[in-house]
């Protein structure tokens, strides 16, 4: 039998190959990389980082380090861009040096490089521009969808009326969640970190492969059925404009428009379009059970400005009270803390560091939405961050929730158009209260993406008599 001797060496040798050639630093980086604390062999900074929240390490290490600092988990090492001014002047101003997007092994097992949200070149140029004009030429935030929009926020509030103002979960408004459950956190930071080890080894990485494989299955079985009901002349929704463009492509089928490219897309956008909507709408009702003069007074302007009508976009400048209050859960709940990761696509100098072409950047939308020299009170919930002396709303450039530059939210007008209709549209129906005793936490769930811990409401049904008493 094999002793175990001989295989433990040849581990350790393996691993200090990585540890060595982690600390290879290149040579436009020399003496000039961003500074960060110091990194053990093989584990990098991992000792020194709270893996669960990413975010609140990030907001220490800044005020040491800079806006600008670097650290290393594992043998990656990584960018940290900190505050609005950093974060602005990568992904706005030095938005083709920062426009990449790294491949991140946990999601590269599925995504493999397609769709929208993690791919690169010309795959992701072509597939954003076709996402933008498509949804775009379906309404996306134009007035024509509002009444789309109208119609899911009557299915919810029917869902809210038939508890009959007893306690419902506060998860009812959420879809199937995409951000990696707590349990699961470490182990993805470990996939990622040696993924060409931790493939070998059983784990939650096929548990998410599982997952990804059912709801794809799905996907195409929703679409590849439409293949034969197809009117060319008019195109019923996004899927339908892809397989034209599809069949449109050949001589050269399936370039970008292939199967498996619309797949991924289609994911991608359930997955941004279900879960940030519910997690925002979440905080909303949570922070207005929190603070019920807040709520009360959204709806005293609700019912001076609309009433029990529909509320309608137009309506959004009359309302500035409501709509600071919109803003402010937005970037009280930060539900994206740590941004989806960026890549340098070529050697940058930048804030007088040498960064290098390949280099793993987060810019920390935390450190942005909770910037002190834009926010008077950034942690708190405190919605005069978007009102001015007079009480009109007034806008603050470092509110960016849905990112910036050319890999922010490609559905960021059709996302606060819902978010302003069923805000609304809810605040206008119920007084959202607590269960009898029960203790509101605002302790962000971890992941991902970061909704608020499952708690229990009670969404009390206002009438026309309530209103006219407030």
């Amino acid at each position: 039998m094999l002793s175990l001797d001989p295989i433990i060496a040849f581990i350790v040798i393996v691993l200090c190959f990585l540890a060595i050639k982690s600390f290879h630093v290149p040579k436009d980086g020399l003496n000039a990389f961003p500074p960060g604390p110091k990194a053990l062999p093989l584990i990098g900074n991992i000792h020194m980082l709270n893996l669960k929240r990413l975010q609140d390490s990030f907001m220490k290490l800044s005020k040491k380090y800079g806006s600008v600092f670097s650290i290393q988990i594992g043998t990656q090492k990584m960018v940290v861009l900190c505050g609005y001014k950093a974060v602005k002047d990568a992904l706005v101003n030095h938005a083709q040096e920062f426009g990449e997007r790294p491949a991140i092994p946990i999601f590269k097992l599925y995504h493999r490089g397609h769709g929208v949200l993690f791919s690169h070149g010309d795959n992701w140029k072509t597939m954003r521009r076709f996402t933008l004009s498509t949804l775009r030429d379906f309404g996306m935030g134009k007035t024509s969808l509002e009444n789309k929009i109208h119609e899911e926020c009557d299915a919810l509030i029917k869902t809210f009326k038939s508890f009959e103002g007893f306690g419902l979960k506060g998860n009812s408004i959420s879809k199937q969640r995409t951000c990696i459950p707590p349990e699961d956190v470490h182990y993805n930071i470990l996939y990622n970190t040696y993924p060409k080890l931790m493939k070998w080894i059983p784990g939650d990485h096929k548990t998410l492969l599982k997952n990804a494989a059912e709801f794809q299955g799905f996907l195409k079985s929703n679409f590849t059925n439409r293949v034969d009901q197809l009117d060319r002349n008019d195109p019923r929704n996004l899927i339908d404009v892809f397989l034209i463009r599809q069949q449109e492509e050949k001589p050269y089928p399936g370039y970008y428009f292939h199967n498996h490219n619309l797949t991924i897309l289609l994911s991608n956008l359930f997955a941004a379009g279900t879960e940030t909507l519910s997690s925002t709408l979440r905080w909303g009702l949570l922070l207005m059970m929190k603070y019920p003069e807040i709520q009360k007074t959204v709806q005293k302007e609700i019912n001076k400005v609309i009433g029990f009508s529909w509320p309608q976009i137009s309506h959004r400048k009359e309302l500035p009270y409501t709509d600071a209050v919109i803003h402010e859960i937005q970037r009280f709940a930060n539900i994206v803390p740590n941004n989806l990761p960026h890549e340098t696509t070529t050697n940058v100098t930048f804030w007088g560091y040498n960064i290098p072409k390949g280099t793993y950047i987060i810019p920390s939308l935390t450190t942005v939405l909770r910037d002190k020299t834009y926010f008077e009170r950034p942690d708190e919930f405190y919605p005069e961050h978007f009102l001015n002396a007079d009480g009109q709303f007034r806008r603050t450039e470092a509110f960016i929730p849905f990112s910036a530059g050319k890999r922010s939210c490609a559905g960021e007008n059709l996302a606060k158009m819902e978010l302003f209709l069923f805000f609304t549209r809810l605040l206008q129906n119920f007084t959202f209260q607590a269960p009898p005793g029960a203790i509101l936490d605002l302790t962000p769930a971890i992941g991902i993406t970061t909704p608020p811990q499952n708690h229990m409401i009670c969404a009390i049904p206002r009438t026309w008599t309530d209103s006219a008493t407030q």
